[in-house]
């Protein structure tokens, strides 16, 4: 095996180990959310200060009753606002590594911020988080000032309707292409799966928008779905898929009007 491809090799697997690592803490890190939320709703106080990184460098002068104060305030907004029966999903985990240079934020290095959305089955909110990587506990803790009606989910899976159709439109006009005998298919190909442009898309909280000039690749769709802020569907309007469709017809009926009037130059023959 030659260095270069030992090397790919090498970088590879520390990828996918890092990956793996990375969604296992993200995982650990919603269960936290999820214990501290709860412990600190049963005012165990105590037990939230245990799951908080105090050990921290940026954390270790911290009064602990000033911060059990602090945190009987987070909890008379929480269920002043939402109650006590939440469910949890993970929006977003933001990682912040080490490194050299001028910070460009007060995030501390080696440290993990992640946003949990809770709800009550009527309204929405977020938890912004601050986690240590390396002690896998909780350094901040807030509610964020976001909070939102729980939309229905009715018209965001009617919706996908539209854009499996959008997808299942670009596989047909791809494998019409695939058994013509049309050149460079490969370009054709990728006309139709990089043109797929302006994007409509549908957010199960913020409804339905439309951008000009944003494209779709692939097959034409996008699909996300992490609580129901980041649930969303997109589609492009296949362009390319409607382009190649359209010649792909126009070529198809060529071929088939020289037919015709041959068929019927022969009937005319046998009348006369």
């Amino acid at each position: 095996m030659s260095r270069l491809k030992k090397n790919l090799l090498i970088i590879l697997t520390v990828s996918l180990l890092t990956g793996c690592n990375f969604i296992n803490n993200t995982r650990k890190y919603k269960d936290t959310t999820k214990e501290f939320v709860e412990t600190l709703i049963k005012e165990d106080y105590n037990k939230c200060v245990e799951l908080m990184a105090m050990e921290h460098e940026t954390a270790r002068n911290t009064d602990i009753d000033a911060l059990k104060m602090r945190l009987t305030n987070i909890r008379e907004i929480l269920i002043d606002n939402w109650g006590t029966q939440l469910d949890y999903s993970l929006l977003e985990t933001k990682k912040k590594f080490t490194f050299i240079g001028k910070k460009h934020d007060d995030t501390p290095p080696n440290t993990t911020l992640v946003f949990i959305e809770f709800n009550n089955k009527k309204e929405l909110g977020i938890f912004k988080v601050l986690f240590d990587d390396n002690s896998k506990k909780i350094l901040n803790f807030e509610i964020t000032d976001v909070k939102k009606t729980v939309p229905s989910m009715t018209y965001f899976w009617l919706f996908g309707l539209f854009a499996i159709c959008i997808a299942l439109f670009n596989i047909y006009v791809i494998i019409q292409i695939k058994q013509s005998k049309l050149k460079r298919k490969w370009l054709k190909y990728i006309a139709v799966l990089l043109l797929n442009v302006p994007t409509i898309s549908y957010a199960a909280v913020k409804g339905l928008s439309f951008k000009l000039l944003h494209f779709q690749f692939l097959l034409g769709i996008g699909f996300h779905c992490t609580g129901y802020l980041n649930s969303v569907w997109a589609f492009g309007i296949p362009l390319g898929g409607i382009y190649w469709f359209w010649r792909l017809k126009r070529k198809k009926n060529a071929a088939i009007e020289p037919d015709i009037l041959a068929d019927s130059n022969d009937n005319n023959i046998e009348e006369q």
